[in-house]
């Protein structure tokens, strides 16, 4: 019997629909467990619902964001944001954290970055380069056979790097990466004549078609902005490969707008399933299944255990570490107006959504001799092409002289965008607010949240580096000259949030295993980021379906084989 039967027993309960939901859905169901999806957004349909190729002068304020649209009127988020109604947060006096929930199904992967940098050997062992934080109980040779997988599943463009503790791709995983576009090629001209390395990105988009019976995917045709989701699939989202294929198995149910409010216990220590909340009708419903699988983003994974303890410390959480450990990525936004690059002739240059090139760490052995203020690395993603200049790069002129200024400097200014990592620390975490719920009854996180000054040393001499390449191309820096401390994005800004439910190998300092596997709880196992042992300055979304892969595989053979009854 197939699980379309609404009475069929339940494998496992995969919570999230996002990266780590989607894979887990997709592995478990193809080792043919039956699951079921329980999702706190709205249903989401890329295919009916996305507007690929309106102008933004057909939307309010041309596009521009809102309260409700924060990133735009055609941005692919429809039910979320950092503020949703009704579903607060809080934080601690003198705290500034960002929270981004999607609320849909999918999760972020309907609107990300898509650069999909490998972790390297020193991303999983960073306590024992530098003494600071903790190492994972895992290494880069046992990610790295998922790390292929993944990218061949997923549809990843790219070039070698050869730079240490930048893995390189075996032949056969990527695909073939877009050209440089103009500006780019000026900053990797200008970059590497600096000694700063460039490179192609790594990026979730496919530049040849994917075939697939159930969920065929095309490759992108270069003119539309991903961040408004993909109707043709180029751009990786679970609504358009891994939800559709796992749905097919005939083993997989979706629930959207169910809240799950606490992981119900059975007996000993064995979880029986969840209670979740019916969004539309307030309604609370238990489920039943073997196994739970929290995947619903490293903050509200954390809020489900916090919230599912009877004895106020959580539950999973005998370590103390659980809420702990918060990081985001360092964020820093430097822009130069490139003479060069004025007036010069009109043509297409979209290319695929999101940068062709980037700037990887190139410092290691510097920071290993202790020449650097700052212990962990950064890199630059890269944005210029066309488009309406900055107010900071036209000169004071009005009527006709402006428009003039707005063609000659469309396609001059260039940016380097820096993304870092940061060092987990004590003032740095998440715990249950005593004082406040949201219109369902479930507590909600109150958050904390602090730079350390190697943060801050970081976005410093990211800044320098940056200037340097703008003052090569004989730029004009249109940055303001303000503090590092002032320049940083809030915590939370990037989207990066990690570390809240570390891995370990010593239960007595983490939360999980390196399966992810709760050492409290055998059946309850994280895939999300909550379980990073440390933030890398690499984007996160690859390790996180490298990770589910992997403990999806381990849950599935447990479940199978009657290890886990």
């Amino acid at each position: 019997m197939t699980f379309a039967a609404a009475d069929a027993a339940i494998d496992v309960v995969i919570v999230g629909s996002g990266a780590a939901g989607g894979m887990a859905a997709y592995s478990l169901t193809k080792a043919g467990l039956r699951c079921l999806m329980l999702e706190a957004g709205r249903n989401y349909d890329p295919q009916a619902e996305v507007n690929m190729f309106a102008p933004e002068s057909d939307a309010p304020l041309r596009g521009s964001g809102t309260p409700d649209k924060p990133f735009g009127y055609f941005d692919a988020t429809v039910d979320g944001g950092w503020q949703i109604e009704g579903e607060p947060y809080t934080m601690q006096e003198g705290t500034d954290f960002r929270w981004w929930r999607p609320r849909m199904l999918g999760g972020r992967t309907n609107h990300w970055g898509r650069h999909v940098p490998r972790f390297g050997a020193y991303d999983f062992k960073p306590f024992s380069r530098d003494g600071l934080g903790v190492d994972w109980p895992i290494g880069y040779d046992d990610v790295a056979p998922f790390y292929d997988r993944v990218e061949r599943m997923i549809g990843v463009n790219g070039g070698p790097i050869g730079l240490e503790n930048h893995p390189d791709s075996p032949a056969g995983c990527l695909m073939p990466p877009p050209k440089p576009r103009v500006p780019e090629m000026l900053i990797t001209a200008a970059a590497e004549s600096l000694g700063i390395p460039v490179r192609a990105a790594h990026t979730a988009v496919l530049t040849r078609d994917m075939p697939d019976p159930v969920a065929p995917r095309s490759a992108c045709f270069n003119a539309t902005p991903c961040t408004r989701g993909c109707t043709i699939g180029a751009m990786f989202q679970t609504t358009t490969s891994l939800l559709p294929m796992a749905k097919a198995t005939g083993k997989l149910r979706v629930v959207t707008d169910a809240m799950v409010s606490r992981v119900v216990m059975g007996s000993g220590t064995r979880a029986a399933g969840v209670e979740y909340v019916d969004r539309k009708t307030g309604q609370r419903h238990q489920v039943t299944a073997r196994a739970v699988v929290l995947a619903a983003g490293t903050g509200e994974t954390t809020r489900l255990l916090l919230n599912s303890g009877k004895d106020g410390r959580g539950l999973a959480n005998s370590s103390g570490e659980l809420g702990r450990n918060l990081t985001d990525s360092t964020g820093a936004s430097f822009r130069a107006y490139i003479p060069g690059l004025a007036n010069r002739p009109r043509y297409n240059e979209d290319g695929i959504g999101g940068q062709h090139i980037y700037i990887p760490f190139w410092l290691y052995e510097q920071q290993k001799r202790g020449e650097l203020d700052f212990a962990r690395g950064y890199h630059f993603e890269i944005n210029g092409r066309f488009g309406i200049p900055p107010e900071t790069a036209l000169p004071r002129v009005w009527g006709p002289a402006l428009k003039q200024a707005v063609r000659a400097r469309s396609g001059a200014t260039i940016g380097l965008v820096l993304r870092g990592e940061m060092i987990p620390n004590k003032d740095s975490y998440c715990e249950i607010d005593p004082g406040v719920k949201d219109r369902f009854g479930i507590p909600v996180l109150r958050f904390a949240f602090k730079w350390s000054q190697h943060e801050v040393n970081q976005v410093a001499h990211g800044r320098r580096a940056a200037h340097s390449v703008f003052r090569r191309l004989n730029g004009t820096i249109l940055d303001p000259d303000l503090p590092p401390e002032r320049i940083m994005t809030a915590g939370g800004e990037i989207i990066h949030e990690l570390g809240t439910a570390r891995m370990g190998a010593d239960k007595r300092m983490s939360v999980v295993d390196g399966y992810g596997q709760t050492w409290d709880v055998d059946n309850i196992i994280l895939m999300d980021g909550a379980t990073f042992a440390s933030g890398p300055h690499k984007n996160p979304t690859l390790t996180i379906l490298a990770l589910a892969l992997r403990a999806s595989e381990r849950l599935a053979a447990r479940l199978t084989s009657g290890a886990l009854a």
